[in-house]
Formats: C-alpha cells, structure tokens, sequence
C-alpha cells in the first residue's frame, strides 16, 4: 500500500497494490497492521456503506463526541470527497484537502478525528464505503454549509448546478460560527 501525503499531513491517500488479469482484480483494501504502523495507531468500529447518484452532495459532516476517524473509498463510480480541518490547535485549521475517488482509481483517503468530512458525487451514481473509528451519533453530529465562502471550497460541480442536499446539509453552519475542536 503506497501512503501519499496531502496538504495537511494527517490525511493521506492510500493507492493500493492491485493485482488484475482479464480474469479481474484483486487488492488488499486494509490491514489494521500496516494501517497503524504507517498511518494511525486506531481502531475501527463501524463500517457503512451508502449509494447516491449524481449531483448528490453528502455533508461536510463531524461529530463533537464520539469523533469519527474515517478510511473512505468509492467501489462504484466516482466522488469529489473533502476534508476541512476543525481542529483550532492545527497550523492546518480551516483548511482543506479534495480528492477523486474512484472505482477506477481505487484510492482511498484517511480522514482522522477533527475534521469535517463531505463527498460530491460525480458520476451516474457513486456506492461510498467507510470505516469508522466510533460510533455514529446523531445528537452529537454538526454539518459546515458546503458553500461557505470562507472556506472557499473548490467543488467540481456539474455543469454549475447547485447539488443536490439533504435538508440537514442544507441547514449546516458557517465555518466561523461552527463549533470547533481544541
């Protein structure tokens, strides 16, 4: 597994080696071994899975309690996925890394604890696959507007078309009135 680092150091994209004939493919998606040698020494809990179609744009999502780490991956189609960094004691704070997921490209990219987290689809339809470090708790869950100016994220929306949000993105808050963490 090839570890390459992005902007912000603790989340990286993980390339892994594929083995394919005209029989198919094969690769190793995780080893909690070579994970926590070479990324971080976590433990994962939960694994969920979720299909959106194009236009869909799910988040940016963080939990203040039970914070999630998260090691995402795209098994069918494509996604613009981000993470901003919340963490206020970050040289990094405010700060974001976008990245392509793909089926095809098979990458798949570490966002730890601290971050806020949101994908765009990008293709006909994406299926999302990510591990997590805690449980999903939705009392404790806050969502950033995708749009914030002040973040200025550069999604590659379709054609310039607002996505498509649910009503609770919809409602997500500025990053300057977020709660942060320390």
């Amino acid at each position: 597994m090839k570890i390459v680092k992005t902007t912000i150091p603790e989340v990286v994209i993980l390339e892994p080696k594929v083995f394919g004939d005209d029989r198919g493919f094969f690769m190793e998606t995780w080893q909690d071994r070579h994970f926590r040698e070479s990324v971080a020494d976590v433990t994962f809990v939960q694994d969920n899975h979720s299909k959106s179609t194009k236009g869909i744009l799910r988040g940016l999502h963080y939990q203040l309690e039970q914070t999630q780490g998260k090691l995402v991956r795209v098994v069918s189609g494509s996604v613009y996925d981000v993470a901003v960094d919340l963490r206020q004691s970050s040289p990094n704070f405010g700060q974001w890394v976008g990245v392509e997921l793909s089926a095809s490209n098979k990458r798949m990219l570490w966002v730890p604890e601290g971050f806020a987290h949101g994908f765009y689809v990008t293709s006909d339809s994406a299926e999302f696959v990510y591990k997590c470090t805690d449980y999903y708790a939705p009392e404790h869950e806050q969502s950033l507007l995708w749009d914030d100016p002040s973040l200025n994220i550069d999604w590659p929306l379709i054609d310039d078309q607002q996505p498509l949000l649910s009503e609770k993105d919809k409602q997500g808050e500025l990053f300057v009135n977020a709660e942060h963490f320390d």
